[in-house]
């Protein structure tokens, strides 16, 4: 049977459409529901095998990027949200969803050290809105969305707030002995970024582009894979690199879990 997604969307997201379109064509049933605390009584989501959040500006960015996202997700959700996670089905947060994600302390997942967020996603390096055309590179084998996946992900960014930095930079070593660092900016010929705009758009540490929880089930990346599916979206109109790759991974786990 096709796994059924569940693609949250609050007032300001903009990708939940191209999200759809994406896993429908992994392989996936999708559905589209408002976030709101008035679903608490619809059905739960243990009717469904995989959970997305889509990317956009969710409540203006009030507060910061993702700010009120997470909030409501930690006040009306925790629960569902935890058992989710626990029960080790895949979760993708992209753009606005990753950084929801980073501040409701969803990602990392790793016990902190203090009472600070360990991560954060703060504005670009150059401080402006920036949208363009990115590699990236997957890095995780224990994430499942990019376990197995060798060849480039060429996909655009669009944001102002995807800066990604440790507040403590010894965390970057258990990021990596976790085997969290799931995707980083890369050069077209495949060689690290090394923070060079604008392979790395907006001055995130290592060229992290995405990280995964330590269980490698709960994927967030700042990209959008999913606006790369088809060859006439790629701008050199070539049919490869595309992002479909990373959502046919979190299909094909949900089917045989």
């Amino acid at each position: 049977m096709k796994p059924k997604v569940l693609i949250l969307y609050v007032p300001g997201t903009t990708r939940e459409a191209e999200l759809s379109i994406a896993f429908q064509h992994a392989g996936a049933l999708t559905e589209i529901l408002p976030l709101s605390p008035t679903q608490r009584s619809q059905p739960g989501w243990k009717d469904y095998q995989i959970l997305a959040l889509p990317g956009g500006f969710s409540y203006a960015d009030a507060l910061g990027a993702g700010k009120l996202w997470a909030l409501e997700l930690q006040t009306y959700f925790k629960e569902e949200l935890q058992h989710f996670i626990a029960d080790g089905k895949p979760v993708i947060g992209i753009g606005n969803g990753f950084q929801a994600l980073v501040k409701s302390s969803i990602l990392p997942g790793s016990t902190p050290t203090s009472q600070s967020p360990i991560v954060s996603l703060t504005v670009n390096h150059n401080g402006r809105f920036d949208s363009r055309w990115v590699y990236l590179q997957p890095q995780s084998q224990t994430c499942l969305w990019t376990v197995g996946l060798e060849g480039m992900i060429f996909c655009p960014i669009a944001h102002k707030e995807g800066n990604f930095q440790l507040t403590d930079p010894s965390q970057r070593t258990v990021l990596q002995q976790q085997d969290q660092i799931a995707l980083c900016y890369h050069q077209p010929d495949g060689s690290p970024a090394n923070g060079e705009y604008p392979h790395n758009p907006n001055g995130s540490q290592a060229d992290i582009a995405g990280i995964c929880n330590p269980q490698g089930n709960v994927l967030g990346l700042m990209p959008h894979p999913e606006n790369h599916l088809f060859s006439f979206q790629n701008p050199h109109r070539v049919a490869h690199q595309s992002g479909l790759s990373l959502f046919k991974n979190g299909v094909q786990y949900a089917q045989q879990s």
